[in-house]
Order: C-alpha cells, then structure tokens, then sequence
C-alpha cells in the first residue's frame, strides 16, 4: 500500500469522524502560510489526543513541542472547566504563529504558552501541580531528557504520549548517525527499564507517512 494511498484513506475516514473546525482550518493554514514546515499532527490525530484527554479526564496538560498550536488547540478543547494547558516552544516564530491561533480559536485564557528551549523552561515547572497528560512532539535527539522531565513532573496515574517514535522505520537502525534515530533509540531504552511505567509503541501510517507514538502510564 502507498503513502497516497494512505493519505486517501485518512481523508476519507476524516470527512466522516472529523467534524470541520474553521479555528483549526484556520491553524493549519495560518501555519502553512508562516512557511511551517507540514510536521503537525493529522486531523485525526488530534481527535485521537483529544478523546484521549477527555477520556482520561485529564485537568492539567504539559505539551512538549507547540509548533504552530494545532495540537494544542485539541487538547485545550479536552480540558474541563478550570483546566489547563502549559505548551513549550523554542521557536519564537513557531510561538507567534501558535499563541495567534490558540487566541483565534477562543483559547488563550486556558493555554499558557511559554517560549525558550525545554530543556530550560520545563524547571520553571518543578515543584507545581503535576499534570494529568504529558504530549511530547518536539526535537528528537532530546526525547530521554523530555521523558524525564515528564516523570518528573506527573503523578501515578498520568499519561505520556511521545510522537514520532518510528521515524519512517529508521527507529530499527542500530548504527544510524541520525540525532532523531539515536534519541528515539535511547529513549526507547529507558523506557524499558522504567519500572515507573508501563508503555507499549504504536506504528501509524496515513498523510504523515509512517511512524508512532508511544503511550505510557505512570504507576508509581
């Protein structure tokens, strides 16, 4: 099966299950316009992470990775009165393209988007709440760090969600010197020897081409 044919088939399972959104219409064009390159989750992606949210009754979301806020603008929508969304972006351009769409779709007062390298804005975190849902969608040489910052940073019964684990099937590569193969590889690793969490991958394929998420729940 080819990746167009893939693609067909997203598009026709989307025109049944996606209801049209003008707010997200809008975001992808908005970023398609910004010159983003087209790395934001699928339509029906999104739904998945936000009937994720919804059925895991998450209160606090922490996103890794804004880009343009389409994702973001899914699961801010999840979130229940009093909920929250904490989304990271180290790309100042990537930011301004995402905080105007997430105000465009009614959502700023519940997304508190900050703007600077994870790496060094997931500390100013430590020591609040812990969140419900962590999505990681950003650089993958730096997943293991991410990972661990969102141990750092959930509770028992939290649920992480890493993007992006298959890497078109270049995750199998031992010897890759891809960054993004070698920080998926070693991030797949410290999840197997996690006892903290139980977690299993997923391949996709579809419009985005063929890769996966992981899911991971905290247990302790």
């Amino acid at each position: 099966m080819s990746e167009d044919q893939w693609t067909k088939i997203d598009t026709y399972t989307s025109n049944l299950m996606v209801e049209h959104d003008a707010a997200l219409d809008l975001a992808a064009k908005a970023s398609a316009e910004a010159g983003l390159p087209e790395i934001a989750v699928a339509p029906n992606q999104g739904k998945f992470l936000h009937l994720l949210a919804r059925t895991h009754g998450a209160r606090r979301i922490l996103e890794i990775g804004a880009f343009g806020g389409y994702s973001a603008i899914w699961l801010a929508r999840a979130l229940p009165a009093g909920g929250t969304l904490t989304t990271l972006e180290a790309e100042p351009s990537f930011a301004e393209v995402a905080q105007r769409n997430i105000d465009n779709a009614g959502l700023s007062d519940v997304v508190d988007l900050r703007v600077g390298k994870a790496l060094e804005t997931l500390p100013e975190l430590a020591g609040g709440e812990p969140f419900d849902l962590v999505f990681i969608d950003a650089d993958k040489a730096n997943i293991p760090e991410y990972f661990g910052w969102a141990l750092k940073l959930t509770r028992p019964g939290s649920v992480i969600v890493v993007d992006n684990v298959v890497l078109d099937g270049l995750v199998i590569e031992a010897d890759s010197p891809n960054p993004a193969v070698q920080g998926v590889r070693r991030f797949n690793q410290l999840v197997a020897d996690e006892p903290r969490v139980t977690a299993t991958t997923v391949q996709t394929v579809g419009s985005r081409g063929h890769d996966g998420f992981c899911l991971m729940l905290v247990e302790s």
